[in-house]
């Protein structure tokens, strides 16, 4: 049975914008630091010389032509561009500016999802008929950002969210694409199939492995083929490479909780610096969840030791609170299993069990 054909939804329901903010956290720290425009820039941990631990936050476009890249060690980071300007993460400053920027989105929504710190999807109004408009408004969306936040976007417009984030990525840095129904297969088609959404190293090379490269070769393969091999996700890809995604915007749905981690520069038993790692990526966590309006109920403990053994631990809360103090005493009780028994090599702080703040509703915090 051939796929179910997208020219056929209706555009004007379908009409769904993807906002990604460009190299955000440099971005923000360039936007604070004119002198830096041009120059490769690292956001990270400190590269001690080339030995330093921990990895890549993320780093300018200037650095990318380095070949550095998100996620990358900071170490290699260093050897390949030892004259970048290194930075450390700035959370505290990069939340406030993701909600300066997210406030500027909901002004152009009647729906709106925030996905990450960077990003979010957005459903115009009825002002927005058509694509033509839907290009317009993406201009104006980007003029507001650079206006507001000091730093640029690049928007991706398209029938569903699946084509409107693969759009965003198309022409970055300060980009807009826009792709209307009737030319979902021509924008698809050519593009490799890692450029789909969720379809990462491992899954690229099995598909390889079913001499299978592009999207539009994916979209020819049997889908029960794709099943045998991959479960429910061929199905999915099936759909994908076809420029099917039948996900609506919505507000804070995918958000399922919030975390941070940290890796010591060398792995350390010392407490004091144990739990100054703890408390500076709870601040960090706490500002997320206020940038995001939200409250939550379970907080959790990660901890990862130099044989590289990893350990969860949570507690629930009776009532929920956006409260920093309950986290941090919540991470210290969590804490106490661990301490003394090995060095550790990297801490994370999370929360889960979120809700949306009720402004009406009186918290109470002083259960503990």
């Amino acid at each position: 049975m051939p796929a179910p054909d997208p020219n056929k939804s209706d555009p004007k329901k379908r009409i769904t914008f993807h906002v990604d903010m460009d190299s955000f956290f440099a971005s923000v720290e360039v936007r604070e630091r004119p002198e830096l425009k041009g120059l490769p820039v690292v956001v990270g941990s400190d590269p001690k010389g080339g030995v330093g631990r921990g990895v890549v936050s993320t780093c300018s476009y200037e650095a990318r032509e380095y070949g550095v890249h998100s996620a990358m060690p900071i170490s290699k980071a260093y050897k390949l561009c030892p004259e970048a300007v290194f930075l450390p993460v700035n959370m505290k400053l990069y939340v406030g500016v993701s909600a300066g920027v997210m406030e500027v989105l909901r002004g152009f929504a009647e729906k709106f999802q925030q996905v990450s710190v960077d990003e979010a999807y957005l459903v115009p109004g009825p002002e927005v008929r058509d694509f033509e408009e839907a290009a317009l408004y993406a201009l104006r969306i980007k003029d507001e950002v650079r206006k507001q936040a000091g730093i640029t976007c690049s928007v991706g417009v398209g029938p569903n969210k699946l084509l409107a984030k693969i759009a965003s990525g198309f022409q970055k840095p300060d980009g807009m694409t826009v792709v209307r129904p009737e030319d979902v297969r021509d924008f698809l088609f050519p593009m490799q199939v890692s450029k789909i959404p969720g379809i990462g190293e491992k899954t690229t090379e099995a598909l390889k492995g079913m001499g299978i490269s592009t999207v539009e070769e994916l979209s020819n393969c049997n889908v029960q083929l794709l099943k045998e091999k991959f479960g429910k996700l061929g199905l999915r890809m099936k759909q994908m490479a076809n420029g099917l995604d039948f996900g609506e915007v919505r507000e804070k749905e995918s958000v399922k909780s919030i975390s941070r981690h940290g890796t010591f520069e060398e792995d350390t038993g010392d407490p004091v610096k144990i739990f100054g790692s703890l408390d500076s990526l709870a601040e960090a966590v706490h500002g997320s969840l206020l940038s995001n309006n939200f409250l939550y109920r379970t907080v959790t403990l990660t901890v990862r030791f130099e044989d590289f053994s990893t350990y969860t631990r949570s507690k629930t809360v009776p009532i929920w609170t956006s409260d920093i103090f309950v986290i941090k005493r919540l991470i210290r009780q969590l804490l106490s299993e661990f301490l003394g028994s090995r060095k550790f090599r990297l801490v994370g702080v999370g929360v889960s069990k979120l809700r949306e703040r009720d402004e009406r509703q009186t918290m109470i915090t002083d259960f503990l």
